[in-house]
């Protein structure tokens, strides 16, 4: 029986196992439940989903029986190929510290854990944000998914305290009750494709062992995670709030996030792939023992991205924009004139919206796709 967490931690931590009975009576009463049921089971009748979730009495029988499903229909309905690369280097004894980069709300770390349970490892638990964990079902199959919540923004002091109670539970969660953890690389998802790992949260992950720096982030056993997607999951929707940020801050629309999740979940990405890097071994962050903890904190960043960049999986769609972009042909051997057309048809969605500079809405969009090749090149 894993140890319990102390009580510092009950806002934000998931679900008990014993939690779980109530929750998935909460799931079965919800508005949404019967299209959420048909959709990932599509052969079975709204009573027998309501009688299996009823019968669960542990977080493992959720993610077993309900989550393996989900990703199984999000592989079979929207993507061609999923791949992952890297799985063999994990110790299944061992647990870890997951940073990748974000590209889909909800897809990048619920397709992780489905390739870790997949394969004979546990799941981890995983970063959601406070602005999506409002109550109702989503927050319900969430926290039964290993979700814990993280806060974002706020005052200077309230972010500091919020900031150093995740670094204790990611610690409490890695070493006292052996489990793994994955976080995103930065604050929210990558929207511009420059997938870049935020200093600030490799000071956080530092801030509950603050008397020897390698330490702090050597007994976490990171381990950075490259996700790419051949049709970003949002891409659209993404350029626009770009293009519309560019000169004040930009105020989501009520429903955006919810909006956000089911695009990502039902467009169609093409090919999918994983690949699990190398882990930021003791050896390396020693390299860095004589640097300032700012330094240290960015060389560490710089490590994780040089990981993730060299292990994202290019397709025809990044080579694609770039040429487009640059106004060139230079990538064309990777991509054939009908691949071409089909970008170039996907783009013209963008002119469904009504903007002063269309141009450079497409620059933007273009930039999504053509950034990972030159976060590669560097």
């Amino acid at each position: 029986m894993l140890k319990p967490y102390d009580k510092e931690f009950n806002d934000i931590r998931p679900f008990y196992d014993e939690e779980i009975p109530e929750a998935m009576k909460r799931i079965i009463k919800a508005d949404a439940f019967p299209l959420i049921a048909s959709w990932v089971f599509p052969d079975k009748e709204i009573k027998e989903v309501k009688q299996m979730l009823m019968s669960f009495k542990e977080i493992e029988q959720f993610q077993t029986e309900v989550m393996i499903p989900v990703n199984e229909q999000v592989i079979k309905r929207s993507i061609d190929k999923f791949s992952f690369h890297g799985l063999a280097q994990l110790d299944p004894a061992k647990r870890y510290l997951f940073v990748s980069n974000h590209r889909d709300i909800m897809l990048d770390a619920c397709l992780l854990n489905y390739i870790l349970l997949s394969n004979g490892h546990h799941t981890t638990q995983i970063t959601f944000g406070a602005n999506l964990m409002y109550p109702g079902v989503v927050t319900d199959i969430g926290k039964s998914n290993k979700m814990f919540r993280v806060e974002r923004g706020g005052k200077l002091r309230d972010f500091y305290l919020s900031s150093m109670v995740m670094s204790k539970y990611i610690r409490t969660t890695i070493t006292e009750r052996k489990e793994s953890v994955w976080i995103a690389q930065r604050n929210g998802r990558t929207k511009d494709g420059i997938d870049r790992t935020e200093p600030a949260l490799i000071n956080m992950f530092s801030l509950s062992e603050k008397y020897d720096k390698i330490l702090s982030l050597s007994e976490l056993h990171i381990v950075p995670v490259s996700i790419s997607y051949e049709w970003e999951p949002c891409d659209i929707l993404k350029a626009i709030e770009l293009y519309e940020s560019r000169h004040e801050r930009y105020v989501k629309k009520p429903g955006e996030d919810l909006n956000s999740i089911l695009t990502g979940v039902l467009q169609h990405k093409g090919k999918v792939n994983f690949t699990f890097c190398p882990e930021i071994s003791e050896a390396e962050l020693r390299k860095f023992e004589n640097y300032t903890k700012k330094d240290y904190y960015r060389e560490v960043a710089s490590l994780i991205d040089r990981r993730i960049n060299s292990a994202y999986a290019l397709s025809p769609n990044n080579y694609i924009a770039h040429d487009i972009r640059y106004g060139q042909r230079k990538y064309s051997k990777y991509y054939t004139q009908q691949q071409y057309d089909s970008f170039v048809e996907h783009a013209k969605k963008l002119n469904e919206y009504d903007v002063n500079e269309p141009a450079v809405l497409m620059d933007i969009f273009l930039g999504i796709y053509s950034n990972p090749i030159n976060s590669k090149q560097q």
